[in-house]
């Protein structure tokens, strides 16, 4: 009941990540630029770590959760790149057409690419969920550390589904509901616990796959789109400030 009680907490600090990355929508570039801070201190500080220690067998001599995470980093990249191919085929044909049609395409694209995001953002929120629950069956010590940091951090997964989502091209109302979905996986997360335990070999690989996936997104989306507008100092600024957040936090926790 204690681990029910905690994630009840995640969701509403997740709530809260959303909420405020509403309201700086005329700060769009700071916003962008945190996020990818937020991200990448996410995968450099707790999910590679994590992944490793829970899959540290390896492959040729290299840890399967990094032959994950390079897989989540390409697939998100293969992904996008045939958006990219099909978005010029259908520009060829609207050349030669005078259609609308590849516009509509590229857009629906982007769309699913944002989507999938938030939706490897929510199942993450699962795994944070399912995080608490598991340590607290190990005591309460363990239980209480892990709590803050998944609290923690929470609201970056919250500001980052609702960023996201955006981002790609999503309307507000899809978002919001990405958003609501991600505030209540921890609390999904932590009740899955009360029926069985995921292996965790498995959950170190799924893990390094998401570490790749944020890594793919941050660097090759979010922070050239933070910088596109007016590159700027303050920006550069947000995602130092974004990677130390989460520095202090999982040090905090830790």
């Amino acid at each position: 009941m204690t681990a029910i009680l905690v994630a009840a907490a995640a969701f509403l600090m997740t709530l809260i990540g959303g909420f405020v990355a509403q309201r700086t929508r005329d700060r769009r570039h700071l916003v962008l630029g945190f996020a990818a801070g937020l991200m990448l201190g996410v995968v450099a500080f707790d999910l590679l770590p994590e992944a490793i220690h829970q899959a540290p067998g390896e492959v040729h001599g290299v840890p399967q959760a990094l032959l994950m995470f390079a897989a989540g980093f390409l697939t998100i990249h293969v992904v996008e790149r045939a958006v990219a191919i099909h978005r010029g085929h259908e520009g060829e044909y609207a050349a030669h057409s005078h259609g609308h049609h590849h516009g509509h395409t590229h857009s629906a694209g982007r769309q699913g690419i944002g989507l999938t995001a938030a939706l490897a953002l929510v199942g993450h929120s699962v795994m944070d969920g399912f995080a608490i629950g598991a340590a607290f069956q190990a005591g309460t010590t363990v239980g209480t550390v892990v709590a803050i940091a998944v609290v923690a951090h929470d609201f970056a997964d919250g500001f980052n589904t609702y960023t996201i989502t955006r981002l790609y091209g999503n309307n507000r109302r899809r978002a919001l509901t990405l958003l609501a979905a991600d505030a209540l996986a921890p609390v999904s997360g932590a009740a899955i616990t009360l029926a069985f335990t995921i292996p965790e070999h498995l959950l170190g690989l799924y893990l390094g796959f998401f570490a790749g996936f944020l890594l793919y997104l941050a660097t090759s989306d979010i922070l050239p789109e933070a910088h596109s507008p007016h590159p700027s100092r303050s920006t550069l600024l947000c995602t130092v400030a974004g990677v130390g957040f989460m520095w202090l936090v999982i040090g905090f926790a830790g």
